[in-house]
């Protein structure tokens, strides 16, 4: 008869308690409703007000959120809007290579939903 190790008791124990209490939305994910609706109003504007663009747009900011936690997303979406300005204190955030690295992790956790959902 195989003996098991007293760890591996315990992690089978963890494992099925956790399998038993019911998933809390702060576990699945750390992006507010608003943003994830403002997510999904903006993207209909740019691509139709239609039920189908709607699962669409739904499902894009889902596939987001399960790629990029929502502080780095805020500081891509910041980054950007900021990098809009004109001028000197628009260029401040389009040089560093900081708030580059920031968009480009967001541009591919866009390109990914595109994908995906579109």
């Amino acid at each position: 008869m195989a003996a098991f190790c007293p760890a591996c008791i315990c992690v089978m124990a963890l494992a099925s308690a956790a399998a038993d209490r019911p998933a809390r939305a702060a576990d699945l994910n750390d992006y507010p409703t608003s943003a994830r609706a403002d997510y999904v109003f903006a993207c209909m504007k740019a691509n139709g007000e239609t039920h189908q663009v709607l699962e669409q747009c739904s499902c894009s900011i889902d596939i987001i959120a399960s790629i990029l936690p929502y502080e780095r997303y805020v500081s891509a979406e910041t980054v950007l809007s900021l990098s809009q300005v004109p001028g000197r204190f628009g260029a401040m955030f389009r040089s560093p290579e900081e708030a580059k690295a920031a968009v480009t992790e967001l541009r591919r956790a866009q390109a990914e939903a595109e994908v995906r959902c579109f």
